[in-house]
């Protein structure tokens, strides 16, 4: 069985690459015994790993460490495991079914491969006590079962991250581990950052995610923010983390497409108003209500939360597609009620993205669809 660990998102061309460098070492599930102890040098570390232009890595990877060199243990228990060779694999992902799963591998082999990635790997030892430390490794331990190890991957309440968040407070017996800093954020404007230079995939997410990403950020869900959290999180009067310690560190490489950027986004838009032709604008608007009818369906089919109550659809209209329709068949009642329709919508669309975040990235889709709206019922062509 292949795996690879992703978080918390993935995308289903270039896996097939990064797939040879890690299975040696995310396809044998490595633990040690749970009745054996811990000495009292035993360390237990939150992993946070570095971002990198990949798509599956652009919000870095939360992993936990536990090191006693008396007992020669050094293992690292992550949440972020999924089997590639699922059966009807991308349609469970979409559904929002697919099962993700705990792994443990060496620390050697986990270093090895972050350090080819040249990705950054850093290291906050918690201060826990022994007992705790135990029933944490515990807790790990027994999410390796076969009966434990699956759970359903959502984007913001279950991921790498989350659950890593949710066996630390368990083994603490309370909740210690809570969001510190920005909680007044939404999820759609933390995410933002991430996609610098990585232009479709900001715009992507942008349109198909709906309004529990409008959300205040009130839960860790994302690597960096739980590395940040823990540097100001007391446990017993004291900080969590006892220790920071930098294991790997790379300079960001900067990500550079001639295709994938806004350039080329806008050109394309302006392309179809320069180009004004009927045939141009027709497939325009179609390309649009067809990409609306596949929101709304999505928003239907799919248990991801992130993709339901979609008001991206009132700029990517279903209702596009009946106006194409009415003008075929010169039905101009439906024409004039399907155009003012499509209008109210966007002037509505406009108003309710005031405050969002993505509002600049969908401004020139607002701006087309309102100029071939107008310019074709004015040539009554629509």
């Amino acid at each position: 069985m292949k795996t690879i660990a992703i978080c918390p998102i993935m995308k289903f061309t270039h896996l097939q690459k990064i797939v040879l460098l890690v299975v040696l070492w995310m396809s044998i599930p490595f633990c040690f015994s749970q009745t054996t102890p811990l000495s009292k040098e035993a360390k237990i570390s939150v992993l946070t790993c570095g971002t990198s232009n990949e798509i599956y890595a652009l919000f870095g990877h939360t992993a936990i460490r536990v090191n006693d060199p008396i007992n020669e243990i050094d293992v690292v228990y992550n949440y972020g495991a999924f089997d590639f060779g699922t059966s009807n694999f991308a349609l469970k992902f979409v559904k929002g079914n697919l099962q993700y799963f705990a792994v443990a591998n060496s620390y050697t082999d986990f270093i090895a491969n972050y350090s080819y990635e040249r990705r950054s790997v850093y290291e906050q030892e918690l201060r826990l006590t022994v007992p705790q430390k135990e029933k944490l490794v515990a807790l790990l331990n027994q999410s390796l079962l076969l009966e434990n190890r699956e759970y359903t991957y959502k984007f913001i309440d279950q991921n790498c991250t989350s659950m890593a968040v949710d066996v630390i407070n368990k083994a603490v017996e309370k909740e210690v581990i809570v969001k510190k800093g920005d909680t007044i954020s939404t999820y759609r404007s933390i995410l933002y950052p991430y996609f610098d230079h990585h232009f479709y995939e900001q715009l992507g997410t942008s349109i198909i995610f709906g309004t529990k990403t409008d959300q205040a950020g009130t839960a860790i869900f994302l690597p960096f923010e739980l590395k940040e959290s823990l540097d100001q999180i007391q446990l017993n009067a004291q900080p969590i983390v006892k220790q920071n310690n930098t294991l790997l560190e790379f300079e960001p490489e900067t990500n550079s497409s001639w295709w994938n950027n806004p350039y080329t986004y806008l050109l394309f838009l302006g392309f179809i108003l320069l180009l004004n032709k009927k045939w141009s604008d027709t497939f325009y608007l179609a390309s649009m209500g067809i990409l609306g009818i596949a929101f709304t369906i999505l928003g239907f089919y799919s248990t991801h939360l992130e993709l339901a109550n979609n008001y991206n659809t009132l700029v990517f209209n279903p209702a596009l597609i009946a106006l194409l329709a009415f003008a075929k068949v010169k039905n101009k009642k439906g024409v004039q009620f399907t155009f003012w329709f499509n209008c109210i919508a966007l002037v509505l669309y406009a108003v309710l993205l005031t405050n969002k975040a993505h509002l600049w990235i969908v401004a020139p889709l607002i701006i087309t669809n309102g100029v071939i709206l107008v310019r074709r019922y004015w040539k009554k062509q629509v």
